[in-house]
């Protein structure tokens, strides 16, 4: 039986919007802590220790960052906004959820989770630890002792018309409390990484880019921006352009001759990572690929794959 995730920022919200911030109530002035609070909405696979590392991003970035440690056998995103449907119909399953998860938004039905979510281990840790920070500590005061007091009449005095009622403090005035990328997001949505099938016909070009340590979408190429990159890193937010032919082998003139034609195409591709905020990297097999790069545009940043 599945049921539906509850959403705690959603009480948070609310409660900022009725009432002054106290002690108390630190989430409405500490994204982490409501970072967490949604996060202990999910199921993870390492204890939420992802979500803890990553609470102090905003949550676009901490959903996309720790999609990959989820228990995606439990998770049921939806998209029903209908903005994340851009990907392919065979990269629906994963590229939706994805996308869809990191909406800053609450979107009620957009997250659906199987059975009962217990809180992981490192989550749990981090709000207690919040717990005990904001406990309020007039609670461990001791109680003063009280004396009785001689009752005495209150002497009676004449309203001042001069004098005007002072106003009740309202606290500082805090900004709505809600998602701030959300406009940039819409402003955006090329940026958001789609996970899309391989290109068919190059097996082992694909094999070595599924390969590439920490690639967030093993078995899928990423949509960003309009390109389709071969592999995406989102810990340190890179995508991958891999090259496998079989540079070594030709002469000189031809290797040349070669980087001089890939070249602008190579730029083009940094150039939409970098206007996404993402690094660019080129996987080759050989030395020679890598210097005759080099010498080309010593600005490239190109990589060995020694596991290729």
């Amino acid at each position: 039986m599945r049921l539906r995730a509850s959403i705690a920022l959603l009480l948070h919200v609310s409660a900022c919007a009725t009432s002054a911030p106290s002690p108390r109530e630190p989430a409405a002035r500490d994204p982490r802590l409501a970072n967490l609070q949604r996060a202990a909405t999910l199921p993870w696979t390492d204890e939420g220790r992802c979500a803890v590392r990553e609470a102090s991003e905003p949550w676009p970035v901490l959903a996309e960052r720790c999609f990959h440690a989820l228990d995606h056998d439990r998770l049921e995103v939806h998209d029903p906004t209908g903005r994340c449907a851009v990907a392919s119909a065979g990269a629906a399953a994963v590229g939706l959820g994805a996308c869809a998860l990191a909406a800053p938004e609450i979107v009620v039905g957009a997250v659906v989770v199987a059975g009962v979510v217990v809180v992981g281990f490192a989550i749990k840790e981090a709000l207690d630890a919040y717990e005990l920070k904001w406990a309020d500590p007039e609670d461990a005061r001791p109680v003063a002792e009280t004396r009785p007091v001689p009752e005495t009449k209150p002497v009676p005095q004449e309203p001042s018309p001069k004098k005007r009622p002072k106003p009740e403090p309202r606290g500082p005035e805090f900004p709505p409390v809600g998602p701030t990328e959300t406009s940039e997001r819409d402003r955006h949505p090329e940026c958001m990484p789609v996970p899309v099938p391989h290109r068919g016909g190059n097996n082992e070009h694909n094999k070595c880019a599924d390969r590439i340590p920490y690639n967030s979408f093993s078995g899928w190429d990423v949509l960003v921006n309009g390109k389709q990159f071969d592999a995406l890193q989102l810990a340190t937010r890179t995508l991958w352009d891999v090259k496998t032919d079989d540079f070594e082998k030709q002469p000189p003139r031809s290797q040349d001759f070669i980087v001089k034609v890939k070249l602008p195409e190579l730029r083009r591709e940094r150039a939409l990572a970098e206007a996404c905020g993402y690094d660019f990297v080129i996987g080759v097999r050989s030395r020679a690929h890598k210097q005759a790069l080099f010498r080309a545009d010593p600005t490239l940043k190109v990589v060995i794959m020694d596991w290729c």
